[in-house]
């Protein structure tokens, strides 16, 4: 394997655009509306816990810890079983599955059943189909496009996942907000129904890779299949580093967004609907991210654009702090902190996206992916935990300015390792 940052050889001919690419077209709308109902699901269900069943610090925090602890139970697996299987179907049955459990929840919560039990139940059952379905569209692509069009296509689907921080967080706030509980998780289920449907209508046949070492008609047990892609991602001192910097990022983060839920409404007295604007934010930000990850990249370096994007995304989360009541120009502060954390947070994941996909054989990217989030993610139930501790014990401005402290290891275990030296071309 070369080194990603060495010249590739030249392409043979030009990639044809994507977006004549019927198949392509469908995969983006799948994507843009299970994202949506993803982004949506992730605001209802805090805040309908906050606002309407006056849940603690540390309730809330236990809340987001069972959504999350899928991650941490199920990723190695479902990179194991997408290596095996058609990433098309694991996104149409994921899909299926959280529509029917927010189904659920919205049948409960008309019937006046949906209490904290429920809410982790639906939180839990959608997390672990999130993962599964998380995994399988980043092996999809891989599968369906040529390798020279796999930035513009991850800029694509990522610009998708922005869309849906546009709109998810603020359907959310407003209807738990204005209207009920039921009718937000209502609004989740047909997003991923819409998923479901357009999905399906993908016609290309889709060839599961070989994996790395097997023998057609001898297949290996899936702990053998997901001992080699630990060892893969361990063996590889880029996908090593972005194991151990997306770890310290992202425990640090679901500790910041469990006091950041509690700081808005009770700290700066917001209400609902205008957090989920602010959370929503982020979703103008990322679109501007996944624009720049689509050119930065190839212009200053990799590296260079990690790391620095980095700093500057998760530094401004530590401005939230410094904020006071529920005035206008706290609320535009506000807003201003999500665009800038939303744009450099998203280039960080795109361009790191396009290297762990530029270093993995085909037949290696879902349990490449998968051990990634694993170990990215992992610790994202500890740290939900650890938010409703700071914000129980500290106080929620306190609480609030250590967990966004926190999130600044990112950018220095990038910067202390061979991410940092990545050019500006990425070969396999």
């Amino acid at each position: 394997m070369q080194s990603p940052a060495s010249s590739p050889s030249p392409s043979p001919s030009p990639a044809p655009s994507l977006w004549r690419d019927a198949d392509f077209r469908r995969l983006w709308v799948g994507q843009t509306a299970s994202q949506l109902g993803e982004h949506t699901t992730l605001v209802v269900l805090p805040l309908f816990a906050v606002l309407t069943l006056d849940a603690g610090a540390g309730q809330l925090g236990v809340l987001r810890a069972v959504g999350q602890a899928p991650v941490l139970l199920l990723s190695l697996l479902a990179g194991a079983w997408v290596d095996r299987w058609r990433a098309r179907t694991v996104m149409v049955l994921t899909d299926a599955g959280r529509a029917v459990a927010l189904g659920a929840a919205a049948v409960a919560g008309l019937l006046g059943l949906l209490g904290l039990s429920a809410l982790f139940v639906v939180a839990f059952a959608v997390g672990a189909l999130s993962v599964l379905f998380d995994v399988a569209y980043q092996a999809s692509l891989v599968r369906m496009v040529r390798r020279d069009q796999l930035v513009r296509g991850n800029s694509a689907l990522e610009g998708s996942r922005s869309a849906a921080q546009i709109g998810g967080p603020a359907l959310g706030g407003a209807l738990v907000s204005l209207l009920s509980a039921p009718f937000a998780a209502a609004s989740g289920a047909l997003f991923f129904a819409v998923s479901f449907l357009s999905l399906r209508r993908i016609r290309r046949p889709e060839a599961v890779p070989p994996v790395r070492g097997e023998q057609p008609e001898r297949a290996p047990r899936i702990r053998h299949r997901i001992h080699e892609g630990l060892r893969f991602v361990a063996g590889n001192p880029w996908l090593r580093a972005v194991c151990l910097a997306s770890a310290a990022f992202q425990f640090s983060l679901a500790a910041t967004m469990t006091v950041y839920l509690l700081f808005l409404p009770r700290a700066l007295h917001l209400p609902g609907a205008t957090v989920g604007l602010a959370l929503a934010a982020t979703g103008p930000g990322a679109l501007l991210g996944s624009a720049l990850a689509a050119r930065l990249p190839g212009r200053f370096g990799h590296g260079a654009v990690l790391v620095s994007a980095a700093v500057l995304g998760n530094g401004a989360l530590l401005c939230v702090p410094a904020l006071h009541g529920s005035s206008t120009a706290t609320v535009l502060a506000l807003l201003a902190v999500n665009v800038v954390f939303g744009a450099f947070s998203q280039l960080v994941n795109v361009t790191v996206m396009s290297v762990r996909q530029a270093v993995t054989p085909d037949g290696m990217q879902g349990r490449a992916a998968a051990t990634i989030t694993f170990v990215g993610m992992g610790l994202t139930p500890l740290g939900s935990l650890l938010g409703g501790f700071l914000a129980q014990e500290w106080g929620l401005r306190a609480g609030l300015l250590m967990a966004a402290a926190g999130m600044m290891l990112s950018p220095a275990v990038m910067a202390a390792s061979p991410l940092v030296r990545l050019g500006r071309r990425l070969t396999p």
